[in-house]
């Protein structure tokens, strides 16, 4: 196997990634650069193998780096030809297969990158295909999602993109099937109209480091979400510091679960490999969310020889589940983020597997990654240290509206400069193409995270909280408002306001607590079922609707969700306690503005300690 050159590869520590200023480590200047550096260094090694369903797991397709360069070119001049330009959005809406990833890097290559959850409801993918004014669709083929494949169609005929293009299984066999063009749409296979571009040359140049990337919708379930725009040195900078940083050598396996609609799939299962020449195992189209994959889990670590993988906290907590039934030595690098580690699931995957879990974080703002935890530096309670060329700090917002940098350990709100910070939101298209703004969420190069913590003396940085409403269900970000506007469509609905409420699976779910308009009635049942209809997305239907007298306020009038949040957490321990058989008083508790539950008229101390303890809240136990 061939070396890479040193300015890809390297297990650097943070001062020795450093000690060569970013603008001297000859970064490829794109995405696409960063693939053609990996083919001409790899050529002939496995970049990723991708298996079409997690039960059949002989059953894969494999790419070397070469052929993904090829693959990529080809499809690359395919959308030039179909008039792509540079600034023009490609959306992509696909489960994973492995035409999606190849799409993905195309679409960098000629225009933007435009991935889009498929999970989302018609009107709201209708919206950002209008929005980003994609004129190119690529979609899950009839093969591999019939439904998705029919709703793609309508989409983009709705959005005003000209063409759509179909992606095919992994396990694809024979020809594949006959298109049907309704009016108007320009409808055909990906694979072949890529097959008729030259492989070895981009007919058009090259993207450049300032160029625009990518534009990733935030949100993940409302109807109008931000749509945040990375450039091509956001994403080859966060490539190159996670892989790095990150323990994986060149020639092993990181398993990549995560949608590729999610930054996290791009940047750190896609492009980091990338940099450091290591493979990708993707386990099947739904990835972590197929049901199927964790029967067999262990022993695709086993036959793969599984180094590394990214996951969300409910992932691991359901692998703590999951008898250990082969050889899973060569797990070394497992990587938790996008959602509160609870201790429970931290201490139950260690004790399980043997293995300790390395927390990272990162916000689609500052492109994907901006902590990491290195192997063998886990510190509870921390999200690990800065990644190369990024900083972070803590700072109080003062009443005139300067920052005051804080020591260490002072908690307030972190922000992050360096060349992952995004080039800003799209806010609209001019006659040179998309535009995007900062805002004030850039200040001086800072990016205001939106989230409470603090950084200690070593570096290391210290969650404390979330100042966003984002309601995070398993790492998926749900916006309340989607929620809360659905509930106040209801005619009896006065008030609304959704919050997270505690789970000890995903972390959080959403509900809702309503007010009922004078002289109207509707039952907490009939407004669950209205939820149902009207929210457009599963993922975001509120777990329960509660009917109160008022929502409680701040003295300004905004409503003071951590109350809220606090009831929720009561109603959650409630529960729990009830399912194991516990009786107790609860009620919410707020502590130190954090929400939690007062848990009186306890018999056993230690039986209600265990069964509260998966919740992610404070907790206080009396007698």
């Amino acid at each position: 196997m061939s070396s890479a050159p040193p300015a890809l590869v390297g297990a650097l520590t943070l001062a020795e990634a450093e000690e060569v200023p970013l603008a001297e480590r000859e970064l490829p200047g794109s995405t696409y650069d960063l693939l053609l550096r990996a083919a001409a260094t790899w050529p002939d090694e496995v970049a990723s193998t991708w298996l079409a369903d997690p039960r059949r797991p002989e059953v894969v397709r494999t790419l070397t780096h070469a052929e993904t360069a090829v693959a990529v070119t080809r499809l690359a001049n395919a959308l030039v030809r179909l008039g792509v330009r540079r600034g023009d959005a490609v959306t992509l809406c696909s489960p994973n297969v492995s035409g999606l990833w190849v799409a993905t890097l195309a679409a960098q290559a000629a225009g933007v990158a435009a991935p889009v959850n498929p999970g989302l409801g018609r009107e709201a993918v209708t919206d950002l295909v209008r929005r980003v004014r994609a004129r190119v669709v690529v979609a899950a083929g009839p093969e591999v999602d019939p439904v998705l494949w029919e709703s793609a169609l309508a989409v983009a005929g709705a959005a005003g993109a000209s063409t759509v293009l179909a992606l095919r299984p992994d396990d694809a066999a024979g020809p594949a099937p006959r298109l049907d063009a309704p009016a108007g749409l320009h409808v055909a296979w990906a694979h072949e109209l890529a097959a008729a571009e030259p492989g070895d040359r981009l007919v058009v140049p090259a993207p450049g480091p300032d160029d625009l990337a990518a534009f990733f919708h935030t949100g993940g379930t409302t109807g109008a979400p931000r749509i945040a725009a990375h450039t091509q040195l956001n994403e080859v900078s966060c490539a190159w510091g996670i892989a790095v940083s990150g323990g994986t050598g060149t020639g092993e396996t990181m398993l990549a679960g995560l949608p590729l609609f999610h930054v996290n799939a791009l940047v750190v299962t896609g492009l980091a490999p990338l940099v450091g020449g290591y493979r990708t195992l993707w386990p099947g189209p739904l990835g972590y969310r197929d049901p199927a994959l964790y029967a067999g889990f262990w022993r695709l670590v086993e036959r793969y020889g599984v180094v590394a993988m990214s996951a969300v906290p409910t992932v691991y907590a359901t692998l703590a589940g999951v008898p250990v039934d082969a050889d899973i030595s060569s797990l070394r690098v497992p990587v938790v983020g996008a959602a509160p580690l609870p201790a429970a699931v931290r201490d139950g995957f260690a004790a399980h597997t043997g293995v300790a879990l390395l927390e990272g974080y990162g916000l689609t703002e500052a492109t994907c990654a901006s902590c990491f935890t290195r192997p063998g530096r886990a510190h509870a309670g921390s999200v690990g240290t800065r990644l190369p060329y990024q900083q972070v700090k803590a700072v109080r917002a003062e009443d005139d509206g300067r920052w005051t940098d804080l020591g260490s350990g002072e908690t307030g709100t972190l922000v992050i400069s360096g060349p992952t910070v995004f080039a800003g939101y799209l806010v609209g298209h001019g006659a040179a193409g998309p535009v995007v703004e900062r805002g004030s969420h850039v200040r001086d190069g800072w990016l205001d995270t939106g989230d409470l913590g603090a950084v200690d003396a070593d570096g290391r940085v210290h969650l404390r909280g979330r100042s966003k409403d984002l309601i995070i269900r398993g790492g998926h970000n749900i916006d309340p408002r989607v929620v809360e506007e659905a509930l106040l469509r209801h005619p009896a609905v006065a008030a609304a306001t959704a919050v997270g409420q505690p789970d000890p699976r995903v972390g959080e779910v959403p509900v809702a607590y309503v007010v009922i308009a004078p002289g109207a009635s509707a039952a907490p049942a009939e407004l669950l079922a209205w939820s149902r209809e009207h929210v457009g997305e599963q993922a975001a239907v509120p777990k329960d609707v509660r009917v109160v007298d008022a929502v409680p306020v701040t003295a300004v009038g905004k409503p003071f969700k951590p109350a809220l949040v606090a009831d929720a957490a009561a109603c959650a321990a409630r529960d729990l306690l009830a399912a194991a058989g516990i009786g107790a008083s609860v009620a919410p508790l707020l502590h130190e503005g954090r929400p939690g539950v007062d848990v009186t008229d306890v018999a056993d101390l230690e039986a209600v300690a265990r069964v509260l303890s998966p919740l992610p809240v404070v907790v206080r136990i009396r007698r």
